[in-house]
């Protein structure tokens, strides 16, 4: 081992995923499967020089001189497995972490934080999955000038097991791997679109902040929740205000996370004033997106059916009634799904188990003596040294701990409020001051809980000890629903305001700040304290200046985050610091709707600039109805209003919807002469025009958009007004004009960046008719980055598939699969019903181009279903001659009877189980035949059975029902299909009935 690289050296681990299961089902052939693994992974690291630095069991440790290398070596490891035929044709799943740092050989192995580090990261990929640290990811962009094969994916933050900090993570992502999981755009904290799955062990909890002090006690009831998750797919912790219900949550969702193939996912509802918006925060929070018409709830169900996941809905209580119906939406539609909740009170519904949360435990009076041993002593003596190092829990101030603690009922919340003040008052002054705040509490509300006057109790003490100052700004902040920054706090607040916030820090009446998505630090108030601090609000008659002040803070905010997402140098930032103040944002457009909608109809078109690359658009139709319905109609405000309906409703391929607001903003301003707002209305009219088969009318529109734009000097309307222009010559099959067009708009400084996007999805298939393919691989290249560090989701999908046909053409049908696999994993998250076609529509084409007939024919049949269902949209004449020659193909391939059976197979597959079918088909290698022994050879007939059933889209309640069997029946059959099949979600079962065409 002399030959260990020292210095910088990048570490790989790797690991098998569901090792466990694989023994179980493969028995004696499971160590021929060991041996064959062990023989690629070996042949790989030394065919880039890395030296093998441990094995044991399935994982190997391995150590390289070069971060590239080491990289290389990942993805070659990743397409030999998935390549290989493996004995009984269970495939083998490898999870690889990758990570740089400095190392010294000791001995014949490694010491270090590295060395950790980079096991970490294997541990919290899923099998199949390459995750990077940054420290690897920079080393790379650094060095690597040259095409290197491989592009590595940024998937946000995530808190690693052991470590102190988040570490940010990248997936690889190359031909013949699977695609990057987007299940977070930016970055978790944001919950948006894209992390690491659980699978395998992983802790992956997404949406939970990173915890600032350690979790005392609770580990009875951390346990006892978790059991009751594995009985219960519904659990409700309840309790009081300030008992630690979100804190003990957050302990369950990282205990059991690893459970969960799709992981855990948090989403607080404290800050929501609208019961109406509950299915949309969740939605949000899971990267889903709205589909206009269709009930939120509906959406969601249809995406998490698919999961096997956590969902903690925390804070509950203010929303009881939606989140109730909610629940059992998804729990009766979601076999997978396990939802935990909390609230202080049940939610009420079918199936709930419910956990009472008490006090921390006391010492008793007689129990002084061992007092450092109960929980509530323990976490005041653990605050306590956070604000006085010198703090000591000994003989001298162990008893009056005790009595304060027992004074405070167990209360966390109370606990750490008093203990903030140690080092100011002193143990012995703390208890004394207490006692008098009890006495007067006491001569109040005598039928209040001991508990719920303990701890108003604290919070009141808390509050009478700050300066004035201090208590104008702890009241008027309570008005943020969520995280806010130190400049909020002072525009909301007043001048002067932040020096009191970090003193409202120092008296933990605020949480320490945690980075947003944004990069800044952002100040959280406890929803009991807010709610305390409204209730002072209310009582002061400073409520509605408060209100007021925070719309105007957000409006300011919102415009000018509208303003940098209209430029290339702004867009990311602007987009993060909306997605940071999500929660601000949804605030004050429900209370400005009712108190003044002038401003939240500003807010909302505002808004439009960022909701509409998030693809969250269509969802706000309703929303923007209503501020548009406010407005006097003909004014400038309402045509803009109008605009972005006509954009709300084209995003649902409700184009008659959308061309009526098209329209009736411009009847309203043709007589006002030239302007921005009028060209951009233009614009969308020609774009619907254009897109229902009317080519001469939408043309004229954009024409006439476009002289507008050049005549007021406008290069953000001309880009705009360039895009309809080219998709017009597009329609009319003038490819070189559409070029011409989109290469113009490319030229225009100053446009806004989603637009030249959009113009990218124009120019790419014209440059593809036109035969210049290098030409058109590198515009698509380009706009697929630009679309990544967006995060914008509308145009990522579009892209993917445009470069998967520019694959086919090449003959890179490897990568054609890669491209749209990605791509239909995209919108199968997102539950884009429009773009999910387009897909299908390219896996046909795909197929065609393979050799696949019958699989083409099966998906085109599934298409033509459901294209019908939502709507034609018109085609470019060169399109609808490939799909023509695709099926001219297809009918000369196969036998008449042929062509029959596979497109009835398509029409009765429902949309999921045709995307199931298309991820089967671009899979990095061929699913293995039933007669290799996938694990479906094993199962019963009534077992098949179930698994044809589950991928025929049904419930558990339903199978019970249609095979006259209880429900518990289901799932304990359920259970041991998948230990058999390995199959962990209901998509990896409906994956395995297409393969062996069940279905």
């Amino acid at each position: 081992m002399s030959g260990l690289p020292a210095g910088v050296v990048t570490f790989l681990f790797t690991d098998i995923e569901g090792s466990t299961r694989l023994v179980k089902a493969l028995r004696e052939r499971y160590p021929q499967v060991l041996a064959e693994h062990r023989r690629l992974v070996r042949a790989a690291i030394a065919a880039y020089h890395g030296a093998e630095v441990d094995t044991q069991g399935d994982a190997f440790f391995a150590a390289f001189g070069g971060a590239t290398q080491a990289v290389l070596c990942a993805l070659d490891i990743q397409r030999a497995l998935a390549a290989h035929a493996w004995p009984g044709g269970a495939p083998v799943r490898v999870r690889i972490g990758v990570h740089t740092g400095q190392a010294v050989p000791a001995g014949e192995a490694y010491t270090g934080l590295a060395v950790h580090r980079a096991a970490r990261i294997c541990a919290v990929a899923d099998g199949g999955q390459v995750l990077v640290s940054q420290a690897t990811q920079t080393l790379i962009e650094d060095e690597e000038e040259g095409e290197i094969g491989f592009t590595l994916v940024d998937v946000g933050e995530y808190r690693l097991k052991d470590l102190d900090r988040p570490v940010r993570l990248f997936q690889l992502a190359a031909a013949g791997l699977e695609a990057p999981s987007l299940l977070a755009g930016r970055s978790n904290t944001a919950g948006r679109l894209g992390g690491p799955g659980a699978g395998g062990g992983a802790a992956v909890v997404h949406g939970l902040p990173a915890a600032l002090t350690s979790f005392v006690g609770r580990g009875g009831a951390v346990r006892e929740v978790a059991g009751l998750l594995e009985e219960h797919r519904l659990v409700t912790v309840t309790g009081p205000g300030g008992s630690g219900k979100t804190r003990l949550a957050g302990e369950v969702a990282r205990r059991v996370a690893a459970g969960f193939a799709d992981g855990a996912w948090v989403v607080e509802l404290a800050p929501l004033a609208d019961p109406g918006q509950v299915a949309a925060v969740v939605a949000a929070s899971l990267g889903v997106r709205e589909q206009p018409g269709l009930p939120v709830a509906g959406t969601l169900a249809r995406v998490l059916a698919r999961q096997q996941l956590l969902l903690v809905l925390d804070n509950c209580e203010h929303v009881i009634a939606v989140a109730a119906g909610l629940c059992t939406e998804l729990v009766t539609a979601c076999d997978d799904l396990r939802v935990l909740a909390t609230s202080r009170e049940p939610l009420r519904v079918a199936g709930e188990a419910r956990y009472r949360l008490g006090p921390l435990a006391v010492p008793g009076p007689d129990d002084l003596a061992d007092a450092g041993r109960a929980e509530a002593v323990v976490l005041f003596a653990d605050r306590a040294r956070q604000a006085d190092a010198h703090f000591v829990l000994d003989d001298r101030t162990g008893s009056a701990v005790a009595r304060l603690v027992a004074r405070l009922d167990g209360m966390p919340l109370a606990i750490e409020l008093a203990a903030a003040r140690t080092e100011a008052l002193g143990v012995g002054q703390l208890l004394d001051r207490l006692e008098d705040r009890f006495a007067l509490l006491e001569g109040g509300d005598r039928l209040a809980p001991p508990r719920r006057r303990s701890l108003a109790a604290a919070v009141e003490w808390s509050y009478q000890l700050l300066e004035e100052n201090e208590r104008r700004a702890f009241r008027t902040v309570s008005v943020f629903p969520g995280p806010f920054t130190l400049e909020g706090a002072e525009a909301v607040a007043g001048t002067g305001a932040g020096r009191a916030v970090l003193r409202l820090v120092d008296c933990s009446l605020l949480v320490p700040p945690c980075t947003g998505a944004d990069e800044r630090p952002r100040y959280v108030m406890l929803e009991t304290l807010r709610a305390y601090g409204a209730k002072l609000l209310a009582e002061a008659g400073e409520q509605d200046t408060a209100a007021a002040a925070l719309a105007a803070y957000a409006l300011q905010m919102a415009e000018e985050a509208a303003a940098g997402l209209q430029t290339s140098a702004g867009e990311v930032a602007a987009a993060s610091r909306l997605d940071a103040e999500d929660p601000t944002m949804r605030q004050v457009l429900a209370w400005a709707v009712d108190h003044d909608p002038a401003v939240a109809l500003r807010l909302a078109v505002a808004l439009c600039w960022w909701w509409r690359p998030g693809g969250r658009l269509g969802g706000q139709y309703r929303l923007l109805s209503e501020v548009a319905g406010r407005a006097k109609p003909g004014s400038d405000e309402w045509c803009a209003a109008q605009y972005w309906l006509g954009w709300a409703a084209a995003s649902s391929a409700d184009l008659p919807l959308a061309l009526g607001h098209f329209t009736a903003a411009r009847d309203a301003m043709q007589d006002r002469g030239p302007s921005r707002l009028l060209a951009d209305v233009l614009e969308g009219r020609s774009m619907a025009l254009l897109n229902t088969g009317q080519l001469a009318e939408g043309t004229k529109d954009g024409r006439r958009a476009l002289a507008m734009a050049r005549d007021l000097g406008d290069p953000a309307a001309e880009v705009l007004a360039l895009v309809a222009a080219g998709i017009a010559a597009l329609y009319r099959g003038d490819n070189n004009g559409a070029i011409e067009l989109i290469r113009r708009q490319q030229q225009v400084p100053a446009g806004v960046p989603a637009v030249y996007r959009a113009g990218s999805t124009v120019l790419v298939p014209a440059l593809m008719e036109t035969g210049d393919l290098a030409a058109a691989e590198s515009a698509c290249a380009a706009a697929l980055a630009q679309c990544r560090d967006a995060g914008d989701m509308t145009k990522l999908a579009s892209l993917l598939n445009l470069m998967a046909d520019l694959d086919v053409r090449a003959g890179r049908f490897q990568d054609a699969a890669a491209h749209l696999r990605e791509g239909l994993q995209v919108v199968m998250r997102t539950g884009d019903l429009y773009e999910m076609t387009s897909c299908l529509g390219s896996c046909a084409l795909l197929c065609t181009a393979t050799g696949r007939y019958a699989e083409a024919a099966t998906v085109r049949a599934a298409l033509d279903v459901h294209t019908r269902q939502h709507g034609l949209i018109a085609t470019p004449p060169e399109e609808m001659r490939r799909e023509e020659e695709a099926l001219a193909k297809i009918r000369h391939a196969l036998e008449p009877a042929q062509v029959l059976a596979a497109e009835q197979r398509g029409a009765a597959m429902s949309l999921d189980t045709a995307a199931e079918y298309a991820l089967l088909l671009t899979a990095p290698a061929p699913p293995p035949a039933a007669a290799a022994g996938t694990g479906l050879g094993r199962l019963s007939a009534r077992e098949r059975e179930l698994v044809t059933l589950v991928a025929q889209g049904r419930t558990n309640a339903q199978i019970a029902a249609q095979l006259l069997i209880s429900v518990r029946t289901v799932g304990s059959h359920l259970d041991r299909i998948r230990d058999k099949t390995g199959c962990r979600r209901r998509a990896d079962l409906t994956r395995l009935a297409l393969t062996e065409g069940l279905v």
